[in-house]
C-alpha cells in the first residue's frame, strides 16, 4: 500500500495505543501464570498476534473482547509445537526459552528480515543447558528440557535475550543467574520485564551486573492494564515540536518505559546529542526532529539497529536525504545537518514500521508531498496510526493498494 502525504498541522487528541513491550510481557506472564488473568487496554498489532498465537501454541488460551483479552494459563504443556513469530523479533527470542524450559519441542517460523536477526547467544547459553537446536537457521527447531545454572549473556546485543530468560527461568527447579559480560544496553526494557513479573507473582534480584532467578516459582493470575506507548506517542511529541498541537491520552507518569525520554528530548530545537543505547526504538523519530532543529545534531549508540525490521539507520538517512534532508551514517549512529525546509518526494519504507510514522510526521512542514511506498508496514506495531493521524487533521490519501 502507497500513501501520499500533504503537508498540514495535526491539532486535537489522541488516544495513545497499548505499549508494545508492555502488552508482550503481559500477555506471556498471563499465559504462564496458573489460573485466568484479564487484561485490558491491549492494542492489536501484528506483533502481539504472533506471541498470542504462540503462547496459544504452548498451551495458553486466550477470549478476546474488543481491547479486552481474558487469558487462561497454560494446563496442559504440549510435547510438540509449531510457533510462527511471523515478523515479530520479541516473539522469536522471548517464547525460545519459554518452549525449552516447559521442556516442549518446537518449530520457529518467520519471515521478512526475522531469519536474519541473530539468536546466536541462546544457541551458545541454551546448548549448555540441555537444549538441542536441531536447524541452525529458521525455521529453528529445539529439543530437550532446559536446566537453570549460570548463563553468561552479552548486554550489547539485545535485551530480549535476558527478557526471555527472566521468563523461563523461574520455571526451572534449579535456581538461576544470569551474568552480563557487557554493559547492557536498552535497560529500561528489562525494568520493564522485571515489574511485570512481579505483578505475576515472581521474583527476580537484580544486581546491576546480574540477575539472581530462584526456581520453582509460580506465576500467578493478575489483571492488568497495558499503558500507552511512549515510542508511539514519540511521533506525536515531535509533530508538536514541528507546530501541531495534540493532545495525548493513555499515557503513565509514571512509567519504566525507557522512551518516556522523548519528552525532554522534544523540546530540544537547537540540535542535540542523543545516546539511544537505551532508546533505539526513537532513532527514527529523532532523526526528524534533528531535520527540523536549527543546529546539527548526533545520534549515538545506535548500531544494533542495523539488524531491525530493515537496516534502520540507512532506512532513516535515505527517508530523510529524499525529502532533501542532509542525514550521514556513522558507525553507531547518524549525523543530521538541518538543509532548510524540507522539499517532499518520494521514500521507500523498507516495510519498517518505524520509518512509515516518521515519514509521515516528516511531512507535515515539507513543501510538497510525501510519497510513501509499503506504507502497510504499520499494522507491526499501530495499525490505526493513519486513522489518527487523519482524525486529528493530517492529509494521507491511500494512492496504490498493492
Amino acid at each position: 500500500m502507497d500513501i501520499r502525504i500533504s503537508p498540514s498541522v495535526l491539532s486535537g487528541h489522541v488516544e495513545i495505543p497499548a505499549s508494545k513491550s508492555c502488552a508482550h510481557r503481559a500477555i506471556i506472564c498471563a499465559a504462564l501464570a496458573e489460573g485466568v488473568s484479564r487484561l485490558t487496554g491491549v492494542s492489536m498489532s501484528e506483533d502481539i498476534r504472533a506471541t498470542i498465537d504462540a503462547m496459544t501454541a504452548l498451551g495458553a488460551s486466550f477470549r478476546e473482547n474488543g481491547t479486552s483479552v481474558e487469558v487462561t494459563g497454560i494446563r496442559e504443556i504440549p510435547e510438540r509445537a509449531e510457533i510462527d513469530c511471523c515478523e515479530s523479533g520479541s516473539t522469536l527470542r522471548f517464547v525460545i526459552p519459554i518452549a525449552a524450559a516447559l521442556g516442549t519441542a518446537s518449530v520457529f517460523h518467520g519471515r521478512g528480515r526475522l531469519p536474519q536477526r541473530p539468536i546466536d547467544i541462546y544457541k551458545r547459553e541454551l546448548s549448555a543447558h540441555g537444549i538441542s537446536f536441531n536447524r541452525q537457521d529458521m525455521p529453528y527447531e529445539i529439543s530437550g528440557t532446559l536446566t537453570g545454572g549460570r548463563f553468561e549473556i552479552e548486554g550489547s546485543v539485545s535485551s530480549q535475550f535476558i527478557t526471555g530468560l527472566l521468563f523461563a527461568l523461574p520455571l526451572l527447579e534449579e535456581d538461576s543467574e544470569i551474568v552480563l559480560t557487557s554493559h547492557l544496553e536498552s535497560r529500561p526494557y528489562v525494568d520493564i520485564t522485571i515489574d511485570t513479573l512481579r505483578n505475576f507473582g515472581i521474583t527476580v534480584e537484580d544486581m546491576g551486573e546480574s540477575f539472581r532467578i530462584p526456581g520453582r516459582q509460580h506465576y500467578a493470575p493478575c489483571d492488568m492494564h497495558i499503558e500507552g506507548d511512549y515510542s508511539q506517542a514519540a511521533f506525536f511529541c515531535v509533530a508538536n515540536a514541528i507546530g501541531s498541537q495534540v493532545e495525548m491520552g493513555n499515557l503513565l507518569p509514571g512509567s519504566v518505559q525507557g522512551d518516556k525520554a522523548i519528552l525532554e528530548l522534544a523540546s530540544d530545537r537547537k540540535g542535540f546529542r542523543a545516546d539511544c543505547s537505551d532508546i533505539p526504538d526513537l532513532v527514527p523519530i529523532l532523526a526528524v526532529l534533528a531535520a527540523y532543529s536549527s543546529g546539527p545534531s548526533v545520534i549515538y549508540n545506535a548500531a544494533r539497529l542495523k539488524i531491525k525490521e530493515s537496516d534502520r539507520l540507512e532506512a532513516v538517512s535515505a527517508m530523510l536525504n529524499a525529502l532533501g534532508g542532509n542525514v550521514r551514517v556513522t558507525s553507531d549512529g547518524l549525523e543530521i545537518i538541518p538543509a532548510g525546509q524540507l522539499h517532499g518526494g518520494e521514500i521507500d519504507s523498507c516495510g519498517d514500521h518505524r520509518i512509515v510514522m516518521a515519514a509521515a510526521i516528516a511531512a507535515l512542514g515539507c513543501s510538497g508531498d510525501v510519497i510513501i511506498r509499503r506504507a502497510e508496514a504499520v499494522r507491526k506495531s499501530y495499525p490505526d496510526f493513519f486513522k489518527d493521524y487523519t482524525s486529528l487533521g493530517g492529509i494521507a490519501n491511500v494512492i496504490n493498494m498493492e
